[in-house]
């Protein structure tokens, strides 16, 4: 498939979601702002991938990144970090969202598994209430994009 048509709208991801169900085949959503993509961003879609049979990716939009990240991020457009992420062999579909979190797109898709870092071992999984189960798994050191940002910015 090509790389465009993995980024889907919230209605063509629930459509795509129902056809998954009905085949048998197992959800797996996980989100982020994938800002600067890097190798621990890599490793971790890699492992929530192979939890099922396909992949959303839940991405926030650009308005969103600056509510959570700051006036100065993103550094890249949700266009942009789309097309980049919907190119990875392990993401099946991305899905912008404008929330601050992914709990309505979560409750929309519903899925089998809903992944996210282990980071957020104590904290509460935005829609977790709406998928099969949540899996933490496990972050690699140093790698953040927070900590290239400030290595591109000569902090490090």
């Amino acid at each position: 498939m090509r790389t465009a048509g993995k980024i889907l709208s919230v209605k063509r991801a629930v459509a795509v979601r129902a056809a998954l169900k009905k085949a048998g085949k197992k959800a797996v959503f996980t989100n982020g702002c994938f800002d600067l993509l890097h190798a621990g961003h890599v490793y971790s879609l890699e492992k929530a991938r192979s939890l099922g049979d396909f992949l959303f990716l839940g991405l926030n939009s650009d308005a969103s990144v600056r509510r959570l990240k700051g006036p100065s991020r993103p550094f890249n457009k949700a266009a942009d970090r789309a097309t980049v992420l919907a190119a990875l062999a392990a993401v099946d579909a991305v899905v912008v969202f404008g929330e601050d979190t992914p709990h309505d797109l979560i409750k929309a898709l519903r899925p089998d598994i809903l992944v996210k870092g282990a980071d957020y071992r104590n904290a509460a999984v935005a829609g977790a209430e709406f998928a099969g189960r949540v899996a933490l798994i496990p972050l690699l050191k140093g790698r953040s994009t927070t900590a290239l940002s400030k290595k591109l910015q000569g902090r490090c």
